[in-house]
């Protein structure tokens, strides 16, 4: 089985963009470590509520892996919420996949060791209790990448996802999320 896996990439578009493009360029195209399978700005029309359904239908279909980079802002965005969802819901179109948060250096904790479960998607949050998915520093080390994302898709088969938050209906505001 080779390490390298068709990753779909779940990030603030605003703010952390800059990021995606890194782990895609550098991680995919130098190093070869993942093949990336991301929605871009553009792609698709954020308005609309078929947004959910054609991010599954179209952008997730055949990838195996969901990585969440997760910024200042990532854990209040409806769409990364929906993307984390469809990632891990089981279907005939679109398999499971293996999950995965990256802190990025804009993440808020003061002790880079640790971060605040409040401030990363809380549905990411309930799979990284349940065992199904983890936290990883930012790294710009491919192999550490890559390993990162292995070991994320050999969970996907033992571990069952945590999906039953119910969806965000719009977009959240503050510093931490509280159920």
């Amino acid at each position: 089985m080779s390490n390298r896996h068709r990753v779909f990439i779940s990030y603030h578009h605003e703010l952390d963009e800059s990021y995606r493009k890194i782990i895609e360029l550098r991680f995919g195209d130098a190093f070869g470590a993942i093949v990336p399978g991301s929605v871009n700005d553009g792609d698709i029309d954020p308005t609309t509520e078929s947004t959910r359904q054609e991010i599954c239908d179209e952008y997730r279909r055949d990838t195996s892996m969901t990585v969440v980079l997760i910024g200042a802002q990532t854990w209040q965005r409806k769409h990364i919420d929906r993307e984390i969802g469809s990632s891990i819901r089981d279907t005939s179109a679109n398999p499971r996949s293996g999950l995965l948060g990256i802190a990025l250096p804009t993440c808020p904790r003061a002790d880079k060791s640790k971060y605040n479960p409040r401030t990363i998607p809380p549905r990411l949050h309930d799979n990284i209790e349940r065992g199904f998915a983890s936290i990883h520093n930012w790294s710009e080390d491919a192999a550490t990448v890559q390993d990162g994302v292995h070991q994320a898709y050999l969970r996907k088969s033992s571990r069952q996802p945590d999906n039953s938050r119910a969806s965000f209906g719009k977009n959240r505001t503050g510093d931490a999320w509280t159920d």
